[in-house]
């Protein structure tokens, strides 16, 4: 989770999945690119959410190209996936997912949520809750619960959870938050969690032979 805050009238989040290697190039890229004045491409000049999203992908697909090249001939791969969000001064917020080809898509209408890394355990309770009129709070805490599913059914996610809240029009972070698994406020989302799907499951109809 990378935030960049190039100015008053921008604000961006990054985040990351995949090859590290790439994930660290990308974002002393995009970090060195605001420092450069003369640089024509970077998060502090782009007009556009879109431009920004492109920006990142195609400076993504440069570095797994060059890291490519000099790997060549070894096994390994270099791909990484980005989801990055943010808000440009006089625009809604928005929110891409980049793909390690660098091509992109914008957060769909129906779905209000992009997803990267391992994501199919925690996807049903997104799907199942979270819509355009979700509010901060309660999408933050789905959030955590899509991550708590993700690490009780995949031992190769692990904590610490880190979980941000952006206000539109803010320009800043409301909150930026990191949980270990025994931190006081994840822990009870996790029993709390865990003693609702169970009474959830005590309350369904019975079957027909049931007493």
């Amino acid at each position: 989770m990378h935030v960049f805050d190039p100015g008053g009238d921008r604000f961006f989040m990054v985040l990351s999945a995949g090859n590290l290697a790439t994930t660290q190039a990308l974002v002393h890229r995009l970090r060195s690119d605001i420092m450069r004045k003369d640089q024509r491409d970077s998060l502090a000049t782009v007009d556009y959410m879109f431009d920004a999203a492109e920006y990142v992908g195609r400076t993504s697909r440069k570095i797994q190209n060059r890291y490519e090249q000099i790997n060549e001939g070894n096994e390994g791969r270099f791909d990484a996936r980005f989801i990055i969000g943010g808000q440009i001064r006089g625009q809604d917020p928005q929110l891409y997912l980049i793909y390690p080809e660098g091509n992109i898509i914008e957060v769909p209408d129906a779905t209000p949520f992009l997803q990267i890394g391992e994501n199919k355990y925690g996807k049903p309770i997104l799907d199942r809750i979270i819509d355009t009129d979700t509010s901060l709070e309660d999408a933050a805490r789905c959030a955590l619960l899509s991550l708590d599913s993700t690490m009780r059914s995949n031992v190769a996610v692990g904590p610490p959870v880190e979980l941000s809240i952006y206000p539109a029009g803010s320009f800043e972070l409301a909150h930026r938050l990191s949980y270990e698994v025994d931190s006081p406020l994840y822990a009870e989302v996790h029993r709390s969690w865990s003693d609702t799907l169970r009474g959830g499951i005590h309350a369904l109809p019975r079957f027909d032979w049931e007493p």
